[in-house]
């Protein structure tokens, strides 16, 4: 059965991702509108089967509710998920935290928290196993991965922001220092997602694909002609519409 990723969103305005089959779909995020989703798999929610969600920031997890409000499950950390009770004071039994490193299932996909480096409660990725896409490594809002994967087949990863541009804006007046010193401790640079995926075994992997570039701080040309010819993968950059095969086997 073939499984497509859907990006409908993946900037500080809002980010979202579907891996939708046409039988099942897990959402990965919840920072765009409901409609979006809908739209995303064709009007039909009784085929998703839970929304992922990496923390608790707003481009991240803002329409989480329209999901538990649909009695879909929405699953974050434990510390995620006591983070947005307390903002928003709202509780649903749709709304459930997980435990890192302890795998659980959404229908089909088989997935499992881990920790990463970002300022929030307890921000997390995921890896995500699936018959279809085989193992599936989900890593955004991090400035570095303490873990290496084995058996990875697609990946979506950070890859916000090249250092010597964000130097460049700062010495402009384009990026207030302060704003640079916080993207520095939560979000991974060009230099960390090249050297990141290099840690890893990436001989079985079909696509990576960058994802939550920033808006003036990165160059998405550059980033994926680098990431490919570093890697020698199929490399793509993550666009809002953009719809991707994203199967184990290239065919």
């Amino acid at each position: 059965m073939k499984m497509d990723l859907k990006i409908l969103s993946s900037s500080s305005a809002g980010n979202c991702y579907v891996l939708d089959n046409g039988k099942e779909a897990l959402v990965i995020e919840a920072g765009v509108s409901f409609s979006e989703v809908k739209k995303a798999v064709d009007f039909d929610i009784s085929r998703i089967v839970g929304c992922l969600i990496s923390h608790e920031h707003g481009d991240h997890a803002k329409h989480y509710r329209a999901f538990t409000d649909c009695r879909i499950a929405v699953i974050g950390s434990r510390g995620t998920i006591e983070a947005l009770e307390t903002m928003t004071e709202y509780r649903s039994s749709f709304l459930r935290g997980c435990d890192c490193m302890t795998e659980f299932s959404l229908g089909s996909f088989i997935c499992m928290a881990f920790p990463v480096k970002h300022d929030a409660a307890e921000p997390v990725g995921f890896l995500i196993c699936n018959p279809n896409t085989g193992t599936v490594l989900f890593a955004t809002d991090t400035y570095y991965l303490e873990y290496t994967f084995a058996g990875l087949n697609n990946i979506l990863i950070e890859c916000n922001y090249r250092l010597d541009v964000l130097e460049t804006n700062v010495e402009a007046g384009i990026v207030p220092k302060a704003q640079r010193d916080r993207t520095l401790q939560s979000h991974m640079s060009f230099h960390t997602c090249k050297e990141t995926l290099l840690a890893n075994d990436l001989r079985a992997v079909n696509n990576i694909v960058l994802i939550h570039l920033s808006d003036g701080n990165s160059n998405a040309a550059e980033f994926q002609r680098g990431i490919a010819e570093a890697t020698g993968k199929t490399v793509h950059v993550a666009d809002k519409g953009m719809v991707l095969s994203f199967n184990k086997y290239p065919f």
